[in-house]
């Protein structure tokens, strides 16, 4: 399977979506999507789609009780027909598998991240990340969409006078970057990212800070300038999904964010 092909109109390389090498997948996302949660989307990052809700609830994990400090937290999975082949139910087995608690952990850690908990109060912010449809880039699609569904719960939180001081540091979003073919491509779909020498997980702040780097060689170790050009590139594709998530929050962030 050929994963990049020629323009020979344009003279240059494409992949076969038509992409070029550092170009993100179209992203779309529609806010307000479940009625109930304090915070709901379906983000849509090429033909990758989760629903990512945000609950509010009125208590804290155990080792915060008496501190007054709030806490934000994830849970994820992915529904059955999601992928080409049907998955079981994490459920029907009886417990969640290590891939899920990673990808959830690392979501709860992205949010918390860019959040001053000691100004939510003792509360609970709980952001559900549900895979309806995998074209490879599930966790960091369920990241973006998680930082705009936790702010609009935070703003209903701001509305009804429940938080008093500004607690939003920053963005949060994620991105792929990887090897294939010897190319250097961002934000990888399945096809890319299953035959890919080296792929790479980034989460990143709107200032440029990174929260998590997963990077694995699948066939060659990559050296320190490989290292560097797929950093490079992942802040390219993070920088255009921060002006998305600023886009359509818009003034929502005004009261919420410090200084």
């Amino acid at each position: 399977m050929r994963l990049l092909v020629g323009d020979q109109a344009k003279g240059e390389t494409v992949r076969i979506d038509g992409r070029k090498m550092d170009e993100n997948r179209p992203v779309k996302v529609d806010r307000g999507f479940l009625k109930y949660a304090e915070g709901s989307l379906l983000i849509e990052v090429g033909e990758t789609k989760v629903l990512c809700t945000a609950t509010v609830e009125e208590k804290v994990p155990l080792f915060l009780r008496g501190t007054g400090q709030g806490w934000v937290t994830a849970e994820y999975g992915m529904l059955p027909r999601s992928t080409k082949t049907r998955i079981p139910r994490e459920s029907a087995t009886g417990r969640a598998s290590g891939r899920t608690f990673e990808i959830q952990r690392l979501i709860g850690r992205s949010l918390r991240a860019v959040i001053d908990l000691t100004r939510l109060g003792e509360r609970t912010v709980l952001v559900d990340c549900d895979v309806i449809q995998a074209d490879g880039g599930t966790r960091t699609t369920a990241i973006t969409g998680a930082f705009v569904a936790m702010v609009d719960a935070l703003s209903r939180l701001k509305e009804n006078g429940q938080i008093k001081r500004p607690l939003l540091k920053d963005f949060v979003a994620g991105v792929s970057v990887g090897y294939v073919d010897g190319e250097l491509l961002l934000d990888l779909n399945y096809a890319e990212d299953s035959m890919a020498e080296v792929d790479m997980n980034v989460v990143m702040t709107g200032s440029g800070k990174f929260v998590e780097i997963q990077g694995t060689a699948e066939e060659v170790p990559f050296d320190k300038a490989q290292l560097d050009q797929m950093l490079h590139l992942a802040t390219q594709g993070i920088d255009r999904l921060v002006d998305l998530q600023r886009q359509l929050l818009g003034s929502d962030l005004n009261s919420l964010k410090t200084a």
